[in-house]
């Protein structure tokens, strides 16, 4: 609860007020304990102090229930007009309210579609992400750059996609300018892209993209906007639950400006079943939370982790927060005792009660609480009971929720998806274009082929014409010849013969006639014979 400019958030039995300081509200903090012991009430009442205050809250809705937000609650029960008395609320402005509320939901199923792009990820981060070596992680940010310098957006995941074949298909020619890029590096960032499809990447990886400052709204009367994230679903897929936790806390990082130390944040995360976050992560990306969160806190932002025992958290990040409050933990294993005692060790210590045996102890709606002071030094810890929230608990029905997310301010712009052109379209006429152009040469080889062919056929049956011809002709000479030899002889035989008559009958009588005839006819036909030859 907002009250006396400070976040009132609990009462110990000795009449103490447990305050939380807004100038120390950027430290980060830790709400911790097992289920069933109060966290969600706890993360519910600070959010609505923040809200009050006129700071922006981001809430991930683990389980559904902090819906309520949005919707004042119906009557007092007697539970809590007994609470209401013993932290005496009534006299402080305490007030049952709903809260500006924005519904979120990275599958648009419970809240308006949450979308970023693969260039707003960048390839740093995408790397951690996917799992990727060094060698992969060096060979995506050679993708990031070609696409960068042929003006080629990566906007989802087609689009990395169709990049990655480009860079591929082309590897040799990229190659001289931007380094060797094994094809073996290309097929690993593509599985482990296809994977992170399988969870909901192609949905979150679209636009219109979210404009983070979206979120650092207050409504009209000057409460800060809560935003509240669906995550039964996601959390279903605890790479993309990280994916887009490490994405938004990144991109605040790099969107506000330096501001040091503020009266109030600027704005103000609480990050349920926060062991997502961390479980299985690779080296890289814990090194990259630990990071943000450590140099978030001179943008103005806090980020609280939600989680059901402090070892959940890297030591690391755990050193960062400095807002604590411990709901009660079980143990009845060593590994669990020793689970109770670390964390306690995490608080600094009251005499006035044993840390270790109050974890034990504590009941619902219970909780150690140790906050930063105005000098930033760690109070001692407080056992104290956890204030009421002042909007609905549990659940909403599907009509109010559906209600609230329609009439979002928000609603209209981030709605409806849109497909611009990015690098998939012009990669993809890219390929068209070369097809058609492959096509087309490939006709006009086929037609250059055809005509060659049809020039050698042509070729081919004049020549064999000109044979014809030529034959034709050769046969006609014959003819001729054959005819003009057969009238030079005929004739030069009858010639030959009269001549030899003459000549044989002047010599030899009647004899010599016929002799002289036979001979002077073959004689003079040889002559002309051997003339025609």
């Amino acid at each position: 609860m907002y009250y006396d400019g400070k976040i009132l958030i609990g009462k110990t039995d000795e009449g103490k007020e447990i305050f939380v300081n807004p100038g120390m509200a950027n430290r980060h903090g830790l709400i911790a304990g097992a289920t069933g012991t109060g966290k969600t009430v706890t993360l519910k009442v600070m959010a609505e102090a923040f809200s009050d205050m006129g700071v922006p809250v981001f809430l991930a809705d683990a389980k559904g229930d902090l819906a309520g937000m949005c919707v004042k609650p119906g009557e007092t029960s007697e539970d809590m007009a007994k609470r209401l008395e013993y932290f005496d609320l009534l006299s402080k402005g305490f007030d049952f309210k709903k809260y500006p509320v924005n519904f979120w939901d990275v599958y648009a199923e419970k809240g308006i579609q949450l979308r970023t792009t693969i260039s707003e990820m960048g390839p740093i981060l995408l790397s951690r992400i996917l799992g990727l070596n060094e060698t992969q992680s060096d060979i995506l940010n050679i993708i990031f750059k070609i696409a960068d310098d042929n003006s080629l957006l990566l906007i989802d995941t087609k689009d990395l996609k169709s990049m990655i074949n480009y860079v591929s298909e082309n590897a040799k020619e990229f190659s001289g300018t931007y380094g060797n890029i094994p094809g073996a590096s290309l097929n690993v960032i593509t599985r482990a892209i296809v994977a992170v499809e399988s969870e909901g990447a192609e949905q979150f990886f679209a636009e219109p993209a979210l404009n983070i400052k979206d979120w650092i709204k207050t409504s009209d009367d000057g409460r800060g906007y809560i935003q509240i994230l669906e995550c039964e679903k996601l959390m279903l897929n605890p790479r993309m639950y990280s994916m887009f936790l490490l994405w938004m806390i990144s991109e605040l990082y790099e969107t506000l400006p330096e501001v040091g130390d503020l009266d109030k944040p600027k704005m103000v995360f609480f990050f349920d079943e926060a062991h997502m976050l961390f479980d299985s992560a690779p080296k890289a990306l814990l090194d990259k939370i630990e990071q943000v969160v450590k140099l978030i806190r001179s943008k103005g932002v806090g980020i609280y982790f939600i989680t059901q025992n402090p070892k959940d958290i890297p030591n690391g990040v755990l050193s960062q927060l400095g807002n604590k409050i411990q709901h009660g933990l079980r143990a009845y294993t060593p590994s669990e005792q020793k689970g109770v005692k670390a964390a306690a060790e995490g608080l600094r210590e009251n005499p006035a009660f044993d840390t270790v045996t109050a974890l034990g102890e504590l009941g619902t709606g219970e909780a150690l609480i140790s906050v930063l002071g105005e000098d930033g030094v760690p109070t001692i810890v407080e056992r104290a009971k956890i204030l009421p929230p002042q909007s609905k608990m549990g659940t909403i029905d599907d009509g109010t929720l559906n209600s609230c997310i329609n009439n979002s301010p928000l609603f209209d712009k981030y709605s409806e998806y849109v497909d611009n052109d990015s690098a998939y379209e012009r990669l993809t006429k890219l390929g068209e274009e070369k097809e058609a152009e492959k096509a087309r040469l490939e006709e006009e080889k086929q037609a250059a082929k055809e005509e060659a062919a049809a020039a050698k056929q042509a070729e081919k049956e004049a020549a064999a014409a000109a044979k014809e011809e030529e034959k034709a002709a050769q046969a006609k000479s014959r003819r001729v010849k054959n005819a003009a030899k057969s009238v030079a002889s005929s004739t030069a035989g009858t010639i030959g013969r009269e001549v030899g008559k003459t000549v044989g009958s002047t010599f030899g009588g009647k004899f010599g006639k016929t002799l002289g005839g036979n001979v002077g006819a073959s004689l003079l036909r040889g002559i002309i014979g051997t003339f025609f030859k």
